[in-house]
């Protein structure tokens, strides 16, 4: 199983396993970082110039991978647990901690500098799972007790904030009422 440089597992045997499509890749099948970022590799965006920015590993004709690509990039966008399936709900204003953390699935390895970020979404519960034991993000498990009660407590808080309460049954006014009418 991957380690990360401390020699935690990550939860995973190949990284490349647990990827959707390139952070860098448009709709069109071009590839973004060589055109926004030609500076940091030149000799990558000029071959990507050369065919008008095509992607090599979106190219149904190319032999290219994702772990072929020097500039790949997948980052999970689904703000739930990718092992148990619980959402995340942050509440706004609040510094209370997220229900939810990014786990990298990708390290550098023997001296090798990291290239490519491969991150997923764990909640707490499962992301220290992961990390202090053999737990695999590709486990079917439920959602933990604690994580289903922390959800449901932010669940109810919404909840009471979306409820109607006027103004005078919020506020009692009849203090202020009667301090203003004895001046």
């Amino acid at each position: 199983m991957e380690k990360t440089p401390s020699g935690t597992a990550v939860g995973v045997d190949d990284p490349y396993d647990h990827v959707g499509i390139c952070d860098h890749l448009t709709d069109e099948g071009r590839c973004r970082y060589a055109f926004e970022y030609p500076q940091y590799d030149p000799k990558f965006a000029e071959n990507r110039r050369k065919e008008e920015f095509a992607c090599p590993v979106a190219n149904p004709d190319g032999d290219w991978n994702w772990g072929d690509c020097p500039h790949f990039r997948c980052r999970n966008r689904e703000r739930q647990c990718i092992r148990c399936g619980i959402e995340e709900r942050r509440m706004a204003h609040s510094d209370e901690r997220p229900l939810l953390e990014e786990h990298h699935l990708s390290y550098a390895s023997d001296g090798e500098t990291l290239s490519h970020e491969i991150t997923v979404y764990l909640c707490r519960w499962c992301h220290a799972k992961v990390h202090k034991s053999w737990a695999r993000i590709d486990d079917d498990v439920n959602p933990d007790p604690e994580a289903i009660a922390e959800a449901e407590g932010r669940r109810s808080k919404e909840q009471m904030e979306t409820g109607f309460e006027s103004a005078a049954n919020r506020y009692d006014l009849s203090d202020s009422e009667s301090d203003s009418s004895a001046e």
